[in-house]
């Protein structure tokens, strides 16, 4: 299988903190060198979320201009996709940060259950996210936690409301929500190829199914997603010294499977992304 493989770090998210692994990065200037190592270990999308002093999570516009400013110039070329997730804030603050147009930002398009409460997703949210993303020439990923996701961005890509080639990523092991389940997965990518055939996807495991959802997209021709924000560790007794560490793991299968790793260049060309 030639066709590159783009691998996605996922560097801090909104939960883990420096008491689950201490490298966790939260400062921007932490984020900044932990993106630096990734990107140099194969990463060429930086999935990003910011934070604030006491690590608690935050949309704040301010922080994401720094983390991009410092992404773009100490890894020039790569994708920067930033959250509108909703652990970072509620209603339409989630997309604050968008008018700083980042190459990419997530998308969630419905609802599901997370480990102790519902992630809201209201299809009023949803089209406002969607039209901001538009707005600033900005790709979204959509981040499919269920089939019915993965239809609905099929649905807005079709009528516009997502332009250009549509991008999922499927999202498995979030407890409360679609566990890594293989003959699930195999039916994600029969779905894209049935509603989205010109589509691209990716896939991401939370814990400890990280490195399996990583083999099984790799495996199948898709990309990945890999980084602190999904697992802090590298085996059950071992936390990961770094999200670099993850991303080796990813190039490695990329390796096993014979996948080349896609450039900054190549992975931009993929998803139909303004050349950097």
């Amino acid at each position: 299988m030639t066709k590159p493989c783009i691998i996605c770090v996922a560097i801090t998210g909104s939960l883990p903190k420096k008491a689950d692994n201490p490298a966790v990065p939260i400062s921007v200037a932490e984020q900044v060198e932990s993106t630096q190592e990734a990107f140099e270990a194969g990463a060429t999308i930086m999935h990003a979320h910011v934070r604030n002093d006491d690590e608690t999570p935050t949309s704040d516009p301010e922080k994401f201009a720094r983390l991009v400013e410092g992404v773009q110039k100490h890894c020039p070329g790569m994708i920067v996709q930033l959250s509108t997730g909703g652990r970072s804030g509620a209603g339409q603050t989630r997309g604050g940060m968008l008018s700083l147009a980042p190459d990419m930002a997530s998308l969630s398009v419905g609802s599901n259950n997370f480990p102790t409460r519902v992630y809201e997703n209201p299809p009023d949210l949803v089209d406002w996210l969607a039209a901001e993303m538009k707005t600033y020439n900005v790709k979204p990923e959509i981040e499919a936690f269920d089939l019915s996701h993965i239809l609905k961005a099929a649905e807005m890509n079709k009528d516009g409301r997502i332009p250009g080639k549509l991008y999922v990523q499927f999202v498995m092991g979030v407890k409360n929500a679609m566990p890594a389940d293989k003959e699930v997965f195999d039916y994600y990518i029969k779905t894209m190829q049935r509603v989205a055939p010109e589509g691209e996807w990716c896939a991401a495991g939370i814990g400890r199914h990280q490195i399996e959802i990583n083999e099984w997209a790799i495996a199948a021709g898709g990309h990945t997603r890999t980084g602190l924000e999904d697992n802090i560790r590298i085996d059950r007794s071992t936390l990961a010294p770094s999200n670099a560490a993850l991303v080796k793991r990813a190039v490695d299968l990329c390796e096993k499977y014979e996948r080349p790793v896609a450039s900054f260049a190549q992975a931009r060309e993929i998803l139909g992304l303004r050349a950097a």
